[in-house]
């Protein structure tokens, strides 16, 4: 791996360690050995252009997971969102950078875009993984399915942050999405 590699590594390390407003370019520097202070100004312009590089990676990753713990086995939807929901003890640092950052990106045009794009592809990878699960979908359906989970999951993530301790199950999620869906169904007749 070369000093940029290694920066990119670094800065996801601590992101994982100590969040995105805790991070400093010192602390990049010590998770990535043989890089120095200037190697991120070099690289990536500044600690804050790499922690966004490295925050968009690492989410990337860690919803790749909880979208391959979702699809194991669709029948167990339940099971496969509390298979997710444990995840969130584990990428809790991740997880606050991930949502600190939702606050800037009205304010940083860049974030906005790196988040679009990323949301972009990580909805891509849904309508294939939903498609390949659910093989008679169409797009839009797919599609559909793989943003409304994003969306809950995203609200999840909040619920979890705020207060753990009433954050639903994965059977009470299933069961909510199933009144839901019986509350449209009738809408609609």
């Amino acid at each position: 791996m070369g000093s940029r590699e290694d920066l990119l590594e670094g800065a996801k390390r601590c992101l994982s360690e100590r969040g995105y407003a805790r991070t400093t370019a010192r602390d990049i520097v010590a998770a990535a050995p043989g890089t120095h202070l200037a190697s991120i100004g070099y690289h990536y312009g500044s600690k804050e252009a790499l922690l966004d590089a490295a925050l968009m990676e690492a989410i990337a990753e860690l919803s790749d997971l909880l979208a391959q713990l979702s699809t194991e086995d669709p029948r167990r939807l339940p099971d496969a969102w509390q298979r997710s929901l444990a995840e969130f003890d584990e990428h809790k640092p991740l997880l606050i950078a991930h949502v600190e950052a939702w606050s800037q990106i009205q304010r940083s045009p860049q974030l906005r875009e790196q988040f679009a794009r990323l949301h972009a592809g990580q909805v891509a990878k849904g309508v294939e993984r939903t498609q390949a699960v659910r093989p008679g979908l169409d797009a839009d359906t797919a599609r559909a399915v793989t943003t409304v989970s994003g969306a809950l999951a995203d609200g999840l993530i909040v619920q979890w942050l705020i207060d753990p301790e009433q954050l639903p199950s994965g059977h009470q999620i299933a069961a909510g999405l199933r009144a839901l869906a019986d509350m449209i169904d009738t809408a609609d007749d």
